[in-house]
């Protein structure tokens, strides 16, 4: 309900430990750090975002749609197969394909996962020193309860995702 979306695009170097990677949502947040270090740390790598303004303007999925572009662009390189987690693909000027609970089972869509959540985590977190009233460090923008009650009770943040409906219970 809140916050950019964030996409991320990785080329993983030939011998990387491939056991520090699963779904980012089911790795500890340990885990998920440990993993995102060794990542960056020896990947080729770009996370990349879309604004609250254009997810209110162009919806959720084509925002997505439009980091995920702009993280491939970000890669510097022209590739010759992008995998996509889910059912649809980006915009990108080389062949795409999707794959279905990929983060669930390609590496490369498993770190480029990791890195997309730990980047978000952590831009949430300092939307929290920002606006403390709302408790982005503790739900990251997600719809919970204590989320939609500071909307309800302060109104809408600056960084509010405005096409989405905070004031449901």
């Amino acid at each position: 309900m809140a916050g950019p979306v964030c996409a991320a695009a990785v080329i993983l170097p030939p011998g990387f430990p491939l056991v520090l990677l699963n779904d980012s949502k089911v790795l500890s947040l340990r885990a998920r750090q440990a993993a995102f270090a060794a990542i960056v740390g020896s990947a080729v790598w770009c996370a990349a975002w879309a604004w609250p303004s254009e997810i209110d303007e162009l919806n959720i999925l084509q925002a997505t749609m439009l980091a995920m572009s702009r993280a491939y662009q970000g890669l510097g390189r022209a590739a010759d197969l992008v995998l996509v987690d889910g059912n649809r693909t980006p915009d990108i000027p080389c062949p795409v394909k999707a794959v279905v609970r990929g983060d669930a089972s390609v590496p490369e869509i498993m770190a480029a996962s990791i890195v997309a959540k730990v980047s978000r985590d952590r831009a949430m977190e300092r939307y929290d020193w920002l606006y403390p009233e709302y408790g982005y460090g503790r739900h990251k923008g997600y719809p919970t309860a204590a989320h939609r009650e500071a909307c309800r009770r302060l109104g809408p943040s600056p960084i509010q995702r405005m096409s989405f409906n905070y004031s449901k219970p």
